[in-house]
């Protein structure tokens, strides 16, 4: 791998690492500001505001680019991009059908952003995985 392409793919991790932080972080107000202001399941707040705690555990790890951290949050955002669907298309006001999509267009953004940021490192792993498994077959007896 030459120079160019190594600062081209950091500068790409980083930018999708920065973008899922923030898409995260916008996914969380959002999740507070449509269930306490903007257009809760019961008048003067709901305590469907709750939801954003497991976002709360994970914005800590994803703003430290942690890995791990990475990959279960980039299941669990598929929660939230399904109760968007639900809510989007099952709800009467039109002010909670709009936040549902951007709640539906935030989770797409973090998946997307989790995911392309994870891909290199799998990549990495997998190529030294399969490497130290051809080094153990040259010593097999």
């Amino acid at each position: 791998m030459n120079f160019p392409s190594m600062l081209s793919s950091i500068n790409k991790s980083a930018f999708f690492a920065r973008a899922a932080s923030l898409s995260l972080l916008a996914l969380i107000m959002l999740c507070v500001a449509e269930e306490l202001w903007l257009a809760p399941l019961r008048p003067h707040g709901s305590w469907l505001v709750l939801k954003i705690v497991p976002l709360l555990f994970a914005l800590k790890g994803v703003a430290k680019k942690d890995n791990y951290t990475m990959q279960w949050s980039s299941m669990l955002i598929l929660l939230y991009f399904t109760e968007g669907i639900v809510r989007a298309t099952s709800d009467k006001s039109a002010m909670s059908v709009q936040l549902s999509w951007l709640e539906v267009l935030l989770s797409l953004i973090f998946f997307y952003c989790t995911l392309s940021y994870l891909r290199p490192i799998k990549k990495a792993a997998k190529a030294l995985q399969k490497a130290a498994a051809a080094n153990d077959a040259d010593y097999a007896p």
